[in-house]
């Protein structure tokens, strides 16, 4: 019984290759630059497949003018392109519907990290290898090294260039063969200057620029450590999945830190990089403090760096808290996390003794955790703070502070002569409690130092005067002030854990009203209209559901009625959605220029319907969090939508 097979494990893995089965295959020829042959090596792998009976087409394979490359595309079928203007000029672009039509078993697409022109379905060429694979359609295709999201950092350091045009990582998980093209840097020199990679006036600007023997060497080197790496993954994972040997010993997490600034862009490529070298899981946060005045700019800007961290296989998350340091390191403790990575800026000296850093503040509660530091330029101005630690200033608070502390001094005064001078204090602590309501530790903290001030000057001989007569008094100030810095602390802590439980508290009552509202419902009409107006008022946006009817896509209900009809752009989104079961519009990947995002609503048995939902917000983006609730959503109302067409379909038969 002890070697008895997990059932549950069984199942999953036995769904995972049903899974993998409907998808088509990926084959990634991989090189350190241009001109290494990978086009070439793939040509003549897919004629030697065609000529075993596979049906292959060329979708698009750039020659660069090379006859070689030319004489073996005329031993292949290949599939017109379509033509789109731009900028006044035609240009010839992948025709992915084209393929999509013919649905042969491989299809060739070079140049895998291609930037498609504006107004196609997708921004890049790698998305639309995506849509492929995900209709069962195999597909080869050619990578340079420089083009990997995580390198693109180090290779614009080598080449003193930067790199504009990028693949995610997941990309080389994704596919099924990973295969290196390589050639020594002398040889591809020589084909350089024999006009085989490029023309000979661009082989001679080449030369003088990314192709210098240097470059092309660390290039080789990048190409060769990456594709180890993912020879060591596979190997991993292999041994994982049939249960040899656990081989990794240690069990590492990587917590990155971002914000809103380009920095976070570089952090994240480099957590990837140090995830994929340990193999460990990697996560990444953004700390959103209600005490920060961030504009709706800035916290979108956040919000679209954590979605190129989920690119590149991150976990992702939205803190909210008032204290950034404390919210890291409780987090980073929640989920025993061993590295922290987080980005420093090089300031002025006299900056970090009046201001605190944030990377500074983590590396002192870090504990045991390690923690890795970038650094960057020194600040040219206070704009460039991402993520400032130093709170902003609250006028207002301070003003009613002080007006607490003075009506506390007033009173005081009226009543001395009745009530010793330890009700006296009473009344400052008193003051100094209400002002801590307020949620701000500044405010209380000078008021307690000037409670003790205005006591001694007012209520202590000599008055009128700082000058104590007798040491008691002294120890009387020190205790009083002791005592309501504790009870400000205390009771500003006291009020950001009620408001903190009340946010983990939103999630799990949002899902329970839900899914209570939709049980209690049984027709279609109603269920769409309670659906729509629940999520319209939850999310503070305009709802749309569209459901299938007689092989066509219908609104079946909407939150406004103003905008209940699609146009026929978004009639095509909301059908692709449907047919791939994956989400696109506003924030994705796909069609990011949509005001709206378009969620497949999910059943156990395939899709049911679409859910589109536009923030009432223009250019508001959903964060992680909103996100994972809103499709937590949009399956609770397919699991219903579901039950209720088995429901109807069991009521005919």
């Amino acid at each position: 019984m002890k070697d008895r097979p997990n059932p549950e494990k069984l199942l999953d893995k036995a769904k995972a290759e049903a899974l993998k089965a409907q998808q088509g295959k990926l084959k990634i020829y991989l090189g350190a630059a241009p001109g290494v042959g990978k086009t070439y090596t793939m040509l003549h792998d897919a004629i030697q497949e065609h000529n075993k009976g596979l049906d292959v087409v060329i979708g698009i394979v750039e020659s660069h003018g090379r006859q070689e490359i030319n004489n073996l595309c005329q031993q292949l079928e290949s599939l017109p392109k379509q033509t789109v203007e731009y900028s006044g000029k035609l240009l010839e672009e992948f025709d992915l519907d084209g393929v999509l039509n013919r649905h042969p078993g491989l299809v060739l697409i070079d140049e895998l990290a291609h930037t498609n022109v504006p107004g196609l379905r997708h921004e890049k060429r790698w998305q639309d290898i995506k849509e492929i694979l995900d209709r069962g359609i195999n597909v080869c295709t050619t990578l340079n090294v420089q083009h990997i999201e995580s390198l693109k950092d180090k290779v614009a350091q080598i080449i003193q260039a930067p790199i504009y045009e990028t693949v995610p990582d997941s990309l080389l998980d994704m596919a099924e063969t990973v295969e290196l093209v390589d050639i020594p840097p002398e040889e591809l020199l020589i084909r350089l200057r024999e006009g085989v990679v490029y023309i000979p006036d661009q082989a001679k600007l080449a030369v003088t620029h990314f192709f210098r023997k240097g470059n092309l060497i660390a290039l080789r080197e990048l190409a060769l450590r990456t594709m180890a790496e993912l020879v060591e993954s596979q190997v991993l994972l292999y041994r994982k999945g049939e249960g040899i040997t656990r081989i990794w010993p240690t069990n590492d997490k990587i917590l990155v830190c971002i914000g809103p600034g380009m920095e976070s862009l570089k952090l994240i490529r480099a957590a990837r990089r140090m995830a994929m070298s340990l193999q460990a899981q990697w996560i990444a946060i953004y700390v959103e403090s209600p005490r920060l005045k961030s504009t709706e700019e800035t916290r979108n800007q956040a919000i679209q760096h954590l979605r190129v961290a989920e690119e590149l296989g991150a976990q992702t998350r939205v803190l909210t808290g008032f204290d950034i340091v404390k919210e890291i390191m409780k987090y980073a403790r929640e989920e025993n996390v061993t590295q922290i990575m987080i980005w420093k800026h090089i300031r002025t000296r006299w900056r970090d003794v009046f201001f605190k850093c944030l990377a500074d503040e983590v590396v002192r509660h870090s504990g045991e955790i390690d923690v890795y530091i970038m650094t960057g330029d020194i600040e040219p101005t206070k704009t460039t703070h991402t993520i400032p630690v130093k709170k902003p200033i609250v006028w207002k608070i301070y003003g009613i502070s002080l007006g607490i502390v003075a009506l506390a001094t007033v009173f005081d005064f009226l009543v001395s002569p009745y009530l010793s001078g330890s009700n006296l204090i009473m009344v400052y602590l008193l003051g100094v409690t209400l002002i801590a309501l307020f949620g701000q530790a500044g405010p209380a903290i000078l008021c307690s130092i000037l409670s003790v001030l205005l006591y001694d000057f007012f209520f202590v001989p000599p008055v009128y005067s700082f000058a104590v007569s007798n040491i008691q008094y002294a120890f009387t100030f020190v205790v009083m002030l002791i005592v309501s810095l504790i009870i400000s602390h205390l009771t500003i802590l006291t009020r950001r854990h009620a408001m903190m439980m009340r946010l983990e508290e939103r999630q799990m009552s949002v899902l329970y009203t839900f899914s209570r509202q939709l049980s209690s419902v049984r027709e279609f009409d109603e269920l769409m209209k309670i659906s729509t107006k629940y999520l319209s008022n939850l999310f503070h946006a305009e709802v749309l559901v569209v459901v299938p009817e007689d092989n066509l896509l219908v609104i079946g209900g909407s939150s406004e009625m103003p905008h209940n009809e699609l146009s026929e752009k978004e009639q095509s989104l909301a059908q692709w959605v449907y047919d791939l079961g994956q989400k696109a519009g506003l924030g994705t990947g796909t069609l990011p220029l949509f005001d709206a995002i378009y969620i497949p609503l999910q059943g156990r048995k395939g899709v049911m319907g679409v859910l589109k939902i536009r923030p009432r917000q223009k250019g508001k983006l959903f964060t992680p969090d909103d996100m994972r609730l809103l499709e937590a959503c949009a399956n609770q109302i397919a699991i219903v939508l579901e039950a209720d067409r088995n429901y109807r379909l069991s009521k005919e038969g």
